[in-house]
């Protein structure tokens, strides 16, 4: 059986993760309407990606005996001045992320709960993948500056995300 206090985190981070799917949502809106659809595709496969990672924590909460609580999602930001900046705020996002699932480790540890200490160990990796991915495309949107054909290649490249 799960701890109320383990468990009231857990949901806070499923809350946090279905918001990640928001942003990544609402990302793939913008790209969408400036007409660059590989980029909108990458968001909208960061978006299920997102999904999958909440629900991987539901299933945990579950299979311990505990609770899922939903809570209501905060409506993201809709607009970006450029894809760099929306690039620039998914790796910033991602950053928050990485801390708390670096807070949840901790948790884990004062509350000597190692089931969640290793489920969580997925999630420790999984961030080292989503910060690294988000910043060398905002790196790349860097190097383009306001090449439109770089823009336009980058934007083919990112349309060929495979859903995993």
């Amino acid at each position: 059986m799960i701890k109320e206090k383990m468990q009231n985190a857990l949901n806070n981070h499923v809350n946090a993760e279905l918001y990640s799917a928001y942003i990544y949502l609402s990302m793939s809106a913008y790209f969408e309407s400036i007409n660059l659809r590989g980029f909108a595709h990458w968001m909208k496969v960061q978006a299920k990606e997102e999904v999958g990672h909440a629900m991987r924590i539901y299933n945990h909460l579950i299979e311990r005996g505990g609770r899922v609580i939903l809570s209501a999602i905060e409506t993201p930001q809709d607009e970006w001045k450029s894809s760099l900046e929306a690039f620039k705020a998914a790796y910033e996002h991602e950053v928050k992320i990485t801390g708390m699932i670096n807070e949840l480790v901790e948790l884990s540890k004062t509350e000597k709960d190692n089931a969640a200490y290793y489920m969580l160990q997925w999630f420790v990796n999984e961030q080292v993948e989503e910060e690294q991915q988000t910043d060398e495309i905002a790196q790349k949107l860097r190097m383009i500056k306001e090449s439109a054909n770089g823009l336009l290649m980058l934007d083919k490249h990112l349309g060929k995300r495979k859903e995993e």
